[in-house]
């Protein structure tokens, strides 16, 4: 059953041959002048724009805006859905992104979890092409498999219930041999499964394009993973960073060669030598003011040169704004035939292992020499297979002469022999997101892609222990794959394992995912307790997958546990809607806490955090923290007696404006916010407590007052007797008044002081009427 749907139409398509691709629309010019749409070659029309068979004319390759916008009616944004990423894309990026046809190459673990990621962002067209059938050995891997799909091809048993994740987008399947002329109807590709000569081709074909077609190869093989990245010879990121730009407020310039800007001293400016800025308001050097993007060096904290000669400019009276101005950059990235021998910078994920992506580079190849030499991956546990790989890579190594690697560290090689077959969903549900996030960087221009390889790797995570290569073997169950890498005894051990999962929203949600496709807390023994005290709305189904439309409004942990159960049959899970902290302590006693192997946070604010930290620390137990904030994330790994615990460090404060500046001098949206939220608190929440406080005891009320004798309790008492003598509402139009007046009084009439004092009006009198209408103000001007 599908969900109703979501804005837009998107409908499954379930076809064999090449027919069921999303073709990429031509823009062609008919006998009447206007544009009009065909597809590129014959198939099946699924109403991804509009067709017209009658149209006539020359048929020319669509430009990149032609692309981005279609036919110029690009899908209407669903806020509500997708407010979170419009506040981290903004809407330009977005209308880019729901332009775009994708194909995801490969549906084991790795290829679903990109599919996936791509769904709920909302591309246009999301194309699952695999030619396999589903085997045991992917159910570790594969949130979507069951074992009703074991014999079923890959992309037709997933696509149904990727398309639940979001029927405004297009999900279609391949399940034939994919061929490179395929592949211009898509503005991106990703192949998760295909050897090196294939690669290179196809790679070939998508860099000559014209458009150039982002593509992307990656891999998953036990602890190890690889991603590469080329976009084009020329590819252009708009936004690098996807900050806001910084901004400043003017104290001075001079007139000098060059000149000097001063800033005002309350905020630190973030220019750095070399960026490019814009004034806008200045007074007096009014020249500035012409928007033209201006130069600067030598910035430091409150000032910077402006790489100008301002000595004939007017003389700086006062007032202005400089804000930088964000330089688009062009990529040149090189094809993966050259980019193998000339690999450039890699990408580091842990400067402890700064001498691992070329080894992992040369690794990679050798596997896939192997692989094509003996048409298998090397068995887990097996000595004579990593060996040869050993060899392979050796070999590979010498064959680089002056850039040789000194040390191929045999040890790491043959971990990664072992484990080459497999495919883990938590290395999987990595690199779905990081790849899937740089789909979104090759679709939409913003923020800096990866240039171009990435590898990755946590042998970390094999047991300490030796294991022998007989605990390596298949059991013929759903977890032999994670088996192969760390063994059966550790795989029991995750089975019976007590765990509990603070909330269940969108980082809560991979995690139950994980939980399950592991065999966590599967076991006889094992238990999964996951608490949330929300309820799933409309905004979250753009990110927490487990749920669906009509779940809107019933508790997320409950919806959540029933989604892991049909992941996993097996998981024993208990869903509960208690908020962690000393009120439920009656829930979550000390029995509770100190039968728990493990404690994984999914929270959204800091106060939860510590608490759970503190009961951590008590029971001496590991606690998993994380945390996501738009693009960015964080980690942090808990474990007794090992590390330091999450309350052991605290972030810097967040900088606070002084309460003179912001009442006096309130110069940036800061300040104003916080003025803002001091009198909304001073009004509607310090002075009804109060009120209240006093109403319900007068007596004593009264007597804490006088006993404490201070201003504050003046402030008190001052702000009791206005609510209920000089400013009392006792109707609604009570407070509409009060209410005017007090707009009038904090919008108004500093308005007019300021404009007395700096232009030329002259407030000559004023009379004040008072009535139940409002306030009249009449006043002459001269």
């Amino acid at each position: 059953m599908l969900p109703r749907k979501r804005q837009g139409e998107g409908e499954a398509v379930i076809e064999g041959g090449s027919e069921s691709v999303i073709k990429k629309l031509r823009v062609c010019d008919s006998t009447d002048g206007k544009n009009t749409q065909e597809k590129k070659s014959s198939g099946t029309n699924l109403g991804v724009g509009n067709s017209n068979s009658n149209s006539s004319g020359d048929c020319r390759e669509p430009t990149i805006t032609e692309m981005a916008f279609d036919d110029g009616k690009p899908r209407d944004i669903d806020e509500d859905l997708h407010s979170r990423q419009l506040a981290v894309y903004g809407r330009e990026t977005m209308r880019r992104l729901f332009a775009s046809n994708v194909l995801v190459s490969g549906m084991q673990g790795l290829g679903v979890e990109i599919a996936k990621n791509l769904i709920l962002a909302g591309v246009k067209s999301v194309t699952l092409h695999d030619e396999g059938k589903v085997e045991l050995w992917d159910m570790s891997s594969n949130f979507i498999f069951s074992e009703n799909d074991l014999g079923k091809n890959r992309a037709l048993a997933s696509v149904q219930k990727l398309q639940e994740l979001n029927n405004a987008v297009t999900v279609s399947t391949l399940t034939t041999k994919l061929t490179k002329e395929q592949l211009s109807d898509f503005q991106a590709v990703v192949f998760t499964d295909i050897n090196l000569e294939t690669g290179i081709e196809f790679n070939e074909y998508c860099h000559n394009h014209q458009p150039p077609i982002a593509f992307i190869k990656t891999e998953v093989r036990g602890l190890f993973g690889s991603a590469f990245c080329d976009f084009g010879p020329e590819f252009t990121v708009f936004d690098v960073d996807g900050e806001e730009p910084h901004t400043g407020i003017i104290a001075s310039i001079s007139n000098d060669n060059p000149a000097l800007v001063g800033c005002v001293d309350d905020e630190r400016l973030e220019f750095q030598d070399g960026d490019l800025v814009v004034f806008t308001e200045v007074r007096g050097m009014t020249e500035l003011n012409d928007g033209k993007p201006r130069k600067i060096k030598n910035a430091r904290p409150y000032s910077f040169y402006l790489e100008e000669d301002t000595t004939n400019f007017g003389t700086y009276d006062r007032g202005g704004i400089v804000t930088q101005v964000k330089q688009p950059k062009v990529l040149n990235f090189k094809p993966l035939k050259e980019a193998l021998t000339d690999p450039g910078d890699f990408l580091l994920s842990d400067f402890s292992k700064f001498d691992r992506p070329p080894l992992l580079h040369l690794a990679f190849q050798a596997l896939d020499k192997f692989v094509t030499e003996l048409g298998r991956f090397p068995v887990a546990g097996s000595e004579e297979d990593a060996e040869k790989l050993i060899s392979i890579t050796s070999n590979l190594n010498e064959s680089l002469g002056d850039g040789k690697l000194t040390d191929i560290n045999p040890k790491l090689i043959r971990h990664f022999a072992f484990g080459a077959k497999a495919v883990l969903n938590p290395m999987a549900a990595m690199f779905g997101g990081i790849v899937g996030q740089e789909v979104v960087k090759a679709c939409s221009g913003k923020f800096h892609p990866l240039f171009q390889f990435f590898y990755f790797d946590s042998v970390e995570s094999l047991p300490t222990e030796p294991v022998d290569p007989s605990d390596f073997k298949p059991l013929n169950s759903r977890y032999d794959a994670q088996i192969s890498v760390f063994g059966s005894k550790l795989q029991k051990k995750l089975e019976e394992a007590k765990v509990f999962l603070i909330g269940s929203g969108a980082l809560g949600c991979e995690f139950i995912k994980n939980l399950a496709l592991m065999g966590v807390s599967c076991g006889k023994q094992g238990k999964l307790t996951v608490t949330d005290d929300d309820v799933i709305e409309k905004s979250n189904l753009s990110r927490q997958f487990l749920f669906r439309d009509w779940n809107i409004g019933q508790p997320k942990s409950t919806v959540a546990a029933t989604a892991a159960s049909s992941i996993n049959p097996l998981l024993h899970i208990e869903a509960l809607q208690n908020r962690v902290g000393a009120e439920t302590e009656n829930v979550f006693d000390d029995t509770f806490w100190e039968n728990l192997n493990v404690v994984v946070n999914a929270l959204d604010n800091v106060s939860a955090r510590l608490y759970v930290d503190q009961r951590c620390l008590y029971f001496q137990k590991p606690l998993l923290e994380s945390g996501t904030l738009g693009a960015k994330c964080n980690t942090q790994m808990v474990i007794p007696h090992l590390t330091e615990n999450y309350g052991a460090s605290r972030d810097p404060p967040e900088k606070q404006a002084p309460m003179c500046t912001v009442h006096s001098f309130p110069h940036n949206i800061d300040h104003c916010l916080t003025w803002a939220r001091s009198e909304f608190e001073g009004l509607l929440e310090k002075t009804p407590a109060e009120v209240n406080a006093y109403l319900s005891s007068p007596g004593d009320y009264t007597s804490a007052m006088r006993n404490a004798g201070d201003a504050q309790a003046r402030d008190n008492l001052e702000r009791v007797i206005e609510c209920l003598d000089r400013e009392r509402c006792e109707s609604f139009q009570d407070c509409i008044t009060w209410a005017r007046l007090k707009y009038i009084s904090f919008f108004f009439f500093p308005m007019l002081l300021v404009l007395c004092s700096s232009t030329s009006l002259v407030l000559c009198s004023y009379i004040l009427f008072y009535s139940l209408a409002g306030l009249k103000i009449i006043f002459r001007t001269e």
